[in-house]
């Protein structure tokens, strides 16, 4: 079976370097095509249906993280599996959510890439391994299910505690290690993540970022920028949200 992979890099000299160390720890990879933005890694992914992905997270344009989002959305089954790619670890914890195969810090070591490649290769041989992996992204993105939704949020505003009623919340955003708590008084802090948040809110609420959710009973319109980019003017706070392209689908009808 021939393996074909993409690299996203937009640094040409790392980019050569990736493809040299790959062709040395693994000769029967074929690199499909090479990408320098987040927008031109898109675009190939989605005409050479690559089985693997390595991708610089800092991309101009749609950074890695974004491009993962929209080939679980546009490619289903054919998704690649995803090897992140980068001089930053604080995104590692993004990345395994979105259930990635791999996280490799810049500069590569070549051990380190050997173990990516036998683990890669483990699961390519395992079979349907690369298919497992694409499900475990669609299922990362997807809303989970089963919880009784919230009634209220008990969230932490200056040294009080105070109990927010869920109807009053406009939308909830990643905060470090913490998730904010928007409402059209002020901001409040949860020790809750998005992920673990997100099951347990009712229908009304939904993502449209990364690390946003917004309720969609304070969206007042959808707008677009020069660039096609939508973003969702709110009723009470007076400000817009940007929404990833991955969920701007949801929202073209208004």
């Amino acid at each position: 079976m021939t393996v074909r992979a993409l690299i996203a890099e937009d640094e040409p000299l790392l980019a050569a370097r990736l493809k040299e160390a790959l062709a040395q720890a693994w000769p029967e990879l074929e690199i499909a095509g090479v990408a320098a933005t987040g927008d031109e890694a898109l675009a190939l992914a989605e005409r050479l249906r690559p089985e693997l992905a390595f991708l610089d997270i800092r991309l101009p344009g749609l950074s890695g993280l974004e491009v993962a989002e929209e080939l679980a959305e546009r490619l289903g089954e054919a998704v690649p599996a995803i090897v992140f790619v980068t001089a930053y670890d604080e995104h590692a914890l993004e990345a395994f959510e979105l259930a990635a195969a791999d996280y490799l810090l810049k500069p590569l070591e070549e051990a380190r890439l050997a173990v990516t490649v036998a683990r890669l290769k483990e699961r390519l041989g395992a079979g349907g391994a690369l298919e497992k992996l694409a499900a475990q992204l669609r299922a990362a993105l997807a809303p989970r299910a089963g919880a009784e939704p919230l009634r209220e949020v008990r969230a932490s505003s200056g040294n009080a505690v105070k109990l927010i009623p869920i109807g009053e919340v406009c939308y909830f955003q990643a905060a470090d290690k913490y998730t904010s708590v928007v409402t059209p008084e002020g901001e409040s802090l949860i020790r809750t993540p998005l992920r673990e948040l997100e099951p347990r809110l009712p229908e009304r609420f939904r993502r449209i970022h990364r690390g946003t959710i917004v309720n969609l009973d304070e969206v007042a319109a959808a707008v677009r920028d020069e660039s096609g980019r939508v973003a969702l003017r709110l009723r009470r706070r007076k400000e817009t949200l940007p929404v990833s392209r991955v969920f701007a689908e949801l929202f073209r009808a208004m």
